[in-house]
């Protein structure tokens, strides 16, 4: 017999659905705005010349994230760069596997890999940042991609997914506990870093306008589910504060 304190766990199931959507569609109070403190790093990802306009890999618009990275950049105590940092011949340029061609796929030892231009080659001035990225306060370059036979596009990891970089690390070591990645390109490299950030133990964040991307055959929309699957939040500049 049901009496009056008997509680119907269909409507708690139904309560509790309507309050998670709620949550999910209504917009961050400014109590819940992620926090930019003393243990949060930002990650500026490859923002080089080979990736912008006139570059030999160049990202449609990726010149468009300086601007808003020097910006946020003097919100930040903490501030790292990566840098792609090939040395010429590399195994993941098509140039060195004759009869292939650029954004051809191909089987490498540690998996599927994408053959790319040649870019990024140590010394020369498509490695260098951007003349016009202006982050006179960031501690340290993280250099990645300069191992011949292993391409690189995690600030964390190489693309055999055991080679760490020592970002992890040196994060560790700093006390951050909070990533916020931004930089070139959203659905390759910011990607991969910001995946490692999460599996390394960081809260992650991306800045979505900080970002521009390559979308090789669906790789954006892959990109961006992928990495909300690991729990890598997707903002807008005006959603952080500090």
């Amino acid at each position: 017999m049901t009496n009056r304190f008997t509680i119907d766990r269909r409507h708690l199931i139904l309560g509790a659905t309507i309050l998670t959507a709620a949550a999910a569609t209504r917009p961050l109070q400014a109590q819940e705005k992620p926090m930019i403190d003393a243990a949060t790093a930002l990650i500026v990802v490859d923002v080089q010349n080979d990736f912008c306009p006139g570059g030999s890999l160049a990202v449609a618009k990726g010149d468009e994230v300086v601007a808003v990275i020097n910006a946020l950049g003097k919100r930040f105590s903490n501030i790292v760069l990566t840098q792609d940092w090939h040395p010429a011949g590399h195994s993941s340029f098509a140039s060195s596997h004759p009869g292939k061609k650029p954004f051809e796929l191909i089987q490498m030892p540690y998996g599927p890999q994408v053959l790319w231009p040649d870019h990024c080659i140590q010394g020369t001035n498509g490695a260098e940042f951007r003349a016009d990225l202006a982050l006179p306060t960031a501690q340290t370059i993280i250099r990645k991609g300069y191992r011949p036979q292993i391409d690189s596009y995690s600030g964390f990891l190489e693309a055999d997914r055991k080679t760490p970089t020592g970002l992890g690390g040196y994060l560790k070591e700093r006390g951050v506990t909070r990533a916020v990645v931004v930089g070139l390109a959203t659905d390759f490299c910011v990607n991969w870093t910001a995946q490692d950030a999460t599996k390394a133990g960081l809260q992650t964040l991306v800045v979505e306008e900080a970002c521009r991307a390559i979308d090789l055959n669906g790789s954006l929309d892959k990109a961006w589910a992928d990495m909300a699957a690991l729990g890598v939040k997707r903002v807008r500049v005006g959603e952080l504060s500090g």
